[in-house]
């Protein structure tokens, strides 16, 4: 599957999908006959499938795909990377910023391809620290790079929403690896995702 948002979906999916929203409706007291959630266990089906579009996708291909050797060594770094996943406890969303470092060695890839890892594994259920270790062992294995770094900045809505209902908090986690292990190296990307350089 390409990795552009898919509108195609799998029938077969779909209707258990939809079959099981239906007996959700109902489960939770609404008449899923009713003419506003009629359509709803079609709705939803297609747009969990949607949101874990992320279980068909390899990560590891899609990097390998433009991948181009270079001579540059310094840290490259995409910041601000948007996602959205669902919490694996709670299906409920969990949304925030990712960003990514690394220094190459001899090879350099595409930059869009950094985004389009994060919403490979983001597009599952998760939870942050796997998604943060799920990037990083990703782009360490397949470009092999002298160091790499992630930071995930997220707010959950099963805090949020249900629980203990924190309206204000915010989650980060990190992962380093190679040069990124030292400290120098490490604070350097820590002040460029810090800064704002627009």
């Amino acid at each position: 599957m390409s990795y552009k948002f898919f509108e195609e979906y799998n029938e077969e999916t779909t209707g258990g999908l939809q079959t099981n929203f239906h007996e959700i409706i109902k489960g939770v007291g609404e008449d899923p006959d009713r003419e506003g959630v009629i359509k709803t266990p079609e709705r939803a089906a297609k747009a969990m499938q949607f949101l874990t579009q992320g279980y068909s996708m390899d990560a590891e291909e899609i990097l390998k795909k433009a991948v181009f050797e270079e001579t540059y060594d310094e840290m490259v770094v995409v910041k601000d990377i948007e996602l959205y996943s669902l919490c694996e406890h709670h299906m409920l969303p969990f949304f925030g910023k990712a960003h990514i470092a690394y220094i190459p060695d001899g090879k350099i890839v595409g930059l869009s391809k950094l985004p389009r890892v994060v919403d490979v594994f983001a597009r599952r259920l998760q939870v942050q620290e796997r998604l943060t270790n799920d990037i990083l062992e990703c782009l360490n294995k397949t470009l092999k790079p002298q160091g790499v770094a992630v930071v995930i900045e997220a707010v959950h809505l099963c805090m949020m929403m249900r629980g203990v209902q924190k309206q204000n908090s915010a989650t980060t986690t990190s992962g380093f690896r190679g040069q990124f292990k030292e400290i120098e190296t490490r604070n350097e990307f820590l002040k460029l995702i810090s800064s704002d350089l627009r």
